[in-house]
């Protein structure tokens, strides 16, 4: 089978099935790709309590932060093809951005700021780096505050504005920023920019240019910022880390066309979809003789851009502290294992805060994905459930060769 033992790949089914009988997860769905081939799809539990509709191999999800390499992917076509480079100043096509200004101290007063070094360029947004995002900063709280629709609504986001991108971009822009450019790792906001960006270099809206670069050529025909009608009985109901129903495909807030679609953390997709998106990562930027990146380009994205005195800061609050970097490196919109263990070095990957997760492992030619409809379920490197560790050790664990 590939490579794997069927003993430990049904151990594996066994394991997500407990956690849907405990009623720890209300359901799962997972799949294992190696050599390019599908080994093993499991469901266990439901879509939705409230009517016993079971799991099925093509529920949607609400990905989150598994968005963002899909943004990033998109942005690097055009790199490829010439119309943005990497040391490109985002001013040029994004002037609310220009002319910056950055806090003395990142936990300081807003209006103690100095001039910003240089501009911010294409490769900040696509490492992090730009000066600007979530994290320790006492610019934290407002930048939450400004998390796009629906996911701000799913996360229960006190105080959120309701803005079109425009208009989200004119408040970023009248921030200062926490750190001088390509100094400091902060999370989320980048990808949120990169995705207004693409946008206006290419004159399209964001799903469009998603669409057009990315999903289609990659078929993955099922992700998207909205569930069309036709769909919704296939939504998943996503729930609270208190069982809490967040949202259900009736009602759901991924039902219309979004105000601003979040290149961060706004799409819906499927197991199979994403992992076509993960097997062309791990395929040098090609999926079934369709290039989506050059093979300099895909290599790029999977190589860490992280300095040793970034892997030495802690890029969020406690708990996870320095956690994140202590074995992973981060490269263009997605983090890579950089020490020897489970996964393999050099596995790309990055969660989704409503419980998505996938891995895609070059050394073992191997793509992996856990998906449950549990808010928080994931926090950056970590899982609050044991469930995403006991999923990995077991595919590993099957692992003959």
């Amino acid at each position: 089978m590939n490579g794997f033992s069927a003993e430990g790949l049904d151990k594996v089914g066994e394991v997500l099935g407990a956690y849907a009988e405990r009623g720890e997860v209300a359901g799962a769905v997972a799949a294992i790709y190696r050599h390019g081939r599908l080994v093993r799809v499991e469901t266990a539990g439901v879509a939705d309590r409230a009517t016993g509709r079971p799991m099925r191999r093509d529920t949607l999800f609400r990905i989150a932060s598994m968005t963002k390499p899909i943004t990033t992917v998109a942005a690097l076509t055009l790199v490829d093809e010439g119309r943005l480079g990497l040391d490109d100043p985002v001013e040029r096509w994004l002037p609310e951005l220009a002319d910056r200004v950055v806090l003395r101290d990142l936990d300081g007063a807003l209006d103690d700021v100095v001039p910003a070094e240089r501009p911010i360029t294409v490769e900040d947004l696509l490492t992090y780096r730009s000066g600007l995002g979530w994290g320790r900063s006492s610019l934290a709280p407002r930048l939450f505050a400004l998390t796009a629709d629906p996911i701000a609504s799913a996360i229960g986001v006190a105080n959120a504005e309701r803005l079109t991108p425009d208009e989200w971009l004119r408040a970023v822009g009248e921030l200062p920023l926490i750190a001088q450019p390509g100094t400091v790792w902060r999370y989320h906001t980048a990808s949120d920019i990169l995705g207004i960006l693409i946008s206006r270099v290419t004159g399209q809206p964001l799903e469009t240019a998603l669409r057009e670069r990315v999903l289609e050529p990659l078929g993955m025909t099922d992700t998207g910022f909205t569930v069309p009608e036709s769909k919704r009985d296939r939504l998943s109901v996503l729930y609270g880390p208190d069982g809490s129903e967040l949202d259900r495909p009736e009602t759901t807030a991924w039902g219309e066309e979004p105000l601003f679609p979040s290149g961060g953390a706004g799409l819906v997709s499927t197991v199979d979809d994403y992992a076509r998106f993960a097997r062309m990562l791990i395929g040098g930027g090609e999926l079934d003789g369709v290039r989506i990146l050059r093979p300099e380009t895909a290599a790029a994205l999977a190589a860490d851009h992280l300095t040793p005195e970034q892997h030495a800061a802690a890029p969020f609050n406690p708990p996870l502290g320095q956690a994140l970097w202590a074995d992973q490196g981060f490269g263009y919109g997605v983090k890579m294992q950089t020490t020897p263990g489970i996964p393999s070095v050099g596995t790309l990957s990055w969660p989704g805060g409503l419980g998505t997760a996938w891995y895609a492992d070059p050394e073992k030619d191997l793509v992996a994905l856990l998906f449950v409809q549990s808010a928080n379920i994931i926090i950056a490197a970590e899982w609050r459930s044991p469930l995403g560790d006991d999923f990995l050790h077991g595919v590993y664990g099957a692992l003959e060769d």
